[in-house]
């Protein structure tokens, strides 16, 4: 299975970089070592796939104060399939976890980080099949495990066996995209996946009388962050729009944290059709905004996954993470959050 992942990973870069410079190559006018637009020009407009930025804006009044125009929210959540729509040009910006940037540069694709979130507390669970033998992360040893090494999901899992102790040789490592987690683990084809919410819950609600289970596991995917391909940022008028994206970004994160019963009421309840208690419950569990306005510790966590994903064999060669991060949008976000969400909460 190692070999079959190493296979499809050249694969996959070689097709990458056979189109690589088509897709980078804007031919903007924008130098990426210049400062941010003061302001964006009229007609501008940005295909976004940030649906939690589109709730909070949409419920809070805020998405008809945008200084352009939203083209599209396109419905594009995996990282390999937002790299996919980076390269055919339908997503501008889009917001993931720390991998997805990984993953496409070692494939050959040049993108970069526009904003950072950092969370200190787990946001996945390793979810087991119906009728699983597992009940701690020493179990999943001779075990299938859900594994897309392209996504977060992928880092928690290496980084579990990691702190269990337990080698990549001891698992079977079977590649899926993570939107196929669900269907796998309810098809027992797999017996563990780390899911996260709210799709766990929706799942222990349906799987748990036959005996599914949710595991805990201590690793952390620290980062959420806004990114975007290179040639975005070399056209102008569509920097200066995802500078203000940015913006907006992290009022709507605050929005959301300050609002809870309407933002459980708009997202959790109508967008992810989980009950009033379930979004409740969930938003317990989950971090206060924390934007950074210096992200040397973000880019130190970016070269520990980046040194992680490539010591177990995947995507090649290690390398620099700072060359993932458009420093220029450091302090961005954080000078548009209040003073009190640019310090880390204490645990």
């Amino acid at each position: 299975m190692r070999k079959s992942l190493r296979y499809l990973g050249l694969c996959a870069a070689v097709t990458a970089l056979l189109t690589a410079g088509c897709a980078t190559d804007s031919g903007g006018d924008a130098d990426l070592s210049a400062p941010l637009p003061a302001s964006v020009p009229p007609g501008t407009s940005l295909a976004i796939s940030v649906n939690t930025a589109r709730v909070a804006l949409e419920t809070s009044g805020e998405l008809r104060k945008l200084p352009f125009t939203v083209s599209a929210w396109p419905a594009v959540q995996a990282g390999p399939d937002v790299i996919q729509a980076f390269r055919g040009g339908s997503v501008d910006v889009a917001s993931n976890a720390g991998i997805p940037p990984i993953h496409a540069h070692a494939t050959g694709f040049d993108a970069k980080i526009v904003g950072v979130k950092v969370r200190r507390t787990p946001n996945y669970r390793i979810a087991t099949a119906p009728g699983s033998s597992i009940r701690t992360v020493q179990d999943l040893r001779g075990k299938k495990i859900g594994f897309s090494p392209g996504q977060a999901q992928g880092v928690v899992v290496l980084r579990t066996l990691a702190a269990a102790g337990i080698s990549t040789d001891q698992v079977q490592l079977v590649e899926l995209n993570s939107p196929q987690f669900l269907t796998a683990l309810q098809a027992r084809q797999i017996d563990a996946a780390p899911l996260g919410e709210p799709t766990l819950t929706k799942y222990l609600d349906q799987y748990s009388s036959q005996g599914a289970g949710a595991v805990r596991t201590e690793a952390v995917d620290a980062l959420s962050v806004l990114w975007a391909p290179t040639s975005v940022l070399q056209d102008s008028a569509k920097l200066a729009a995802v500078a203000e994206f940015v913006r907006f970004w992290a009022r709507g994160e605050v929005w959301a944290w300050e609002h809870p019963e309407q933002w459980i009421s708009a997202y959790y309840v109508q967008n992810q059709e989980v009950s009033a208690a379930d979004g409740r419950r969930i938003l317990e569990t989950t971090d206060r905004p924390y934007f950074p306005d210096n992200w040397d510790a973000a880019i130190a966590w970016e070269q520990e996954t980046i040194d992680l994903v490539t010591k177990s064999g995947f995507f090649g060669d290690s390398f620099d993470a700072d060359v993932l991060f458009d420093r220029r949008f450091e302090k961005v976000a954080a000078e548009a959050a209040p003073a009190a969400y640019r310090v880390e909460e204490a645990q």
